[in-house]
């Protein structure tokens, strides 16, 4: 019948499959007890039991995720699957052994006719006539208690790998944190370049165009009558074109200031402290290739904090430091003015903040009565 012999042909596959994978923990188990101190290392250990993670996701047909880095789980999988796999692979083995070696014993019954070699059933033999029922038999009951046994003896050892070397929830969210890093780190890529890009297309085509417009009107308004209304039109369109420039000059460096594209972040950084309301010393450190993104932040930090300064602080001397720690932009403005300075919402200093949270960054003030105060900016590159 079709549905009995798919039956049997499902039945069949999922027995072979299992006895190999226990054939293959045997194996396995066996090597690593021979070769432990090899397979203790790190190196080792974690593609080791990335194979077995993914040989028992396969045996539960159960995608498994690679793990991002290696866990402390580990070593006690290696003690778990030497322990756990040499008895039930070798229960296997023993199963499979005798499956395998009844139809010999049964043909070889005459060399040794008075010894009970059949492992299931088993009389003296006396002939053909009773060798090969009682071979029959022994296959039978070996087929059956493969079947039986077999399956259920892979699938609760490959759970029992699955469930040692999951992941825990603190090692997930490492993962997590891990993979939302990287992910930032290619955002800020995009950012930058679209940054650059958003500011040369401002600078060089909208600002251009502008620019050329302003001109036109002016030599229009040249040309015609003081007292006409048409050059009271060219006139005040003239003054809104420029009004319009001064805007887009002020967006342009709100959204990358050109300074940062014509000078990097050092070259910006050092004409910003000589325009400053107060002597101002100025270090950057080696930063290596800066988003464009930070590069604005920074700068942007910078500016605000040197005009409270020269605004708020009576400070004589003020200092600026940019250094690079790993993936970690810190820049720092100290002054020695009167100090009090807040971040209230809706300031400067509380624009900086948000600035730098955007970026998954932050700012801290330290601003006592009588000063000094000292603006400490950090941001991500990667």
């Amino acid at each position: 019948m079709p549905g009995t012999h798919d039956a049997f042909g499902a039945r069949w596959h999922t027995t072979r499959s299992a006895g190999r994978y226990l054939l293959g923990v045997l194996a396995t188990a066996t090597v690593t007890l021979l070769a432990a101190p090899l397979f203790c290392a790190p190196t080792v250990a974690r593609p080791w039991a990335e194979r077995h993670r993914r040989d028992a996701g396969a045996q539960l047909t159960k995608p498994v995720e690679p793990r991002a880095r290696p866990t402390r789980r580990t070593l006690g999988w290696l003690l778990a699957h030497v322990a756990i796999g040499l008895p039930a692979g070798a229960l296997t083995l023993l199963i499979l052994g005798c499956l395998a070696a009844t139809p010999l014993v049964t043909a070889l019954w005459w060399a040794f006719p008075s010894a009970p070699w059949l492992p299931v059933i088993s009389f003296p033999l006396t002939g053909w006539g009773s060798a090969l029922p009682l071979g029959l038999a022994n296959l039978l009951v070996l087929a059956a208690l493969t079947a039986l046994v077999l399956p259920p003896l892979a699938r609760a050892h490959a759970r029992c790998c699955l469930a040692i070397l999951a992941t825990t929830p603190e090692e997930r969210l490492v993962e997590r944190v891990t993979e939302l890093t990287r992910t930032r780190a290619d955002v800020l890529q995009a950012h930058s370049a679209e940054l650059r890009r958003i500011e040369r297309d401002l600078h060089d085509g909208t600002q251009a165009r502008l620019v050329a417009i302003a001109v036109r009107l002016a030599v229009a308004g040249e040309t015609l009558s003081d007292d006409s209304e048409a050059a009271v039109l060219v006139r005040q369109a003239h003054a809104e074109t420029e009004g319009a420039m001064t805007e887009l000059r002020s967006v342009i460096r709100a959204i990358y200031p050109p300074i940062l594209a014509d000078q990097g972040l050092s070259g910006a950084l050092t004409t910003l402290t000589t325009r400053a309301g107060v002597p101002t010393r100025v270090e950057v450190g080696a930063l290596g290739e800066v988003p464009a993104a930070v590069e604005a932040i920074t700068y942007f930090a910078v500016t605000e904090a040197l005009a409270n300064v020269a605004r708020h602080s009576r400070a004589t001397r003020a200092a600026v430091r940019v250094t690079r720690d790993g993936a970690l932009l810190r820049a720092e403005i100290t002054d020695d003015g009167i100090g009090g300075a807040r971040a209230t919402q809706g300031s400067g200093l509380d624009g900086v903040r948000r600035r730098a949270a955007a970026l998954d960054g932050g700012m801290s003030l330290s601003s006592p009565r009588g000063g000094p105060t000292v603006i400490t900016v950090e941001l991500p590159c990667a």
